[in-house]
């Protein structure tokens, strides 16, 4: 299914994690990764980055506990970075609106297609995560799995808003 980001036979480990024991992730792997892409590379494959190399460096991070806690604070990540990217080509989308509107444009609205388009994306994924979820039959593994899962499609759908020209 899902690039589940390489834990599947870390699941059982069987480590006790607190909260307190787990590190707050940095999201300096997953922007290194980015910054450092050449022309050829697709962007999609520095997803994880950040979370991988917090499972791998905090104690318990391969824990279920501690691989939700690095995933879901790499989701986050991707989470603001779609937040901004949305608002800005939100904005745009509204500006070309109104100058198509001031021509006597009868094209169709951007910033309701837009919001037509983010609104089916946010169904999609979420239908797709609890599917992912559904993949491991209750076990523990569900609960990385499903937060990798939204990870990864949070962090394609930021890469999208913020490419091909829609974002500054």
């Amino acid at each position: 299914m899902w690039k589940i980001v390489t834990f599947s036979a870390a699941v059982a480990t069987g480590v006790a994690v607190s909260a307190e024991e787990l590190t707050s992730l940095s999201p300096a792997a997953t922007e290194r990764c980015l910054a450092e892409m050449t022309e050829n590379q697709n962007p999609t494959s520095c997803i994880g980055s950040s979370a991988n190399l917090c499972m791998e460096t905090t104690e318990g991070g391969w824990s279920t506990y501690g691989m939700s806690h690095c995933l879901d604070q790499e989701r986050q990540y991707w989470d603001d970075r779609l937040n901004a990217a949305y608002k800005n080509v939100r904005t745009k989308r509204k500006a070309t609106d109104t100058e198509m509107a001031e021509l006597g444009s009868a094209a169709p609205s951007q910033g309701d297609a837009l919001k037509k388009m983010q609104r089916a994306w946010i169904a999609y994924r979420d239908a797709t995560c609890d599917y992912e979820r559904s993949l491991w039959g209750g076990g523990t593994g569900g609960g990385p799995a499903t937060v990798s899962c939204l990870m990864y499609l949070t962090a394609e759908q930021a890469l999208y808003l913020e490419a091909d020209g829609l974002v500054d």
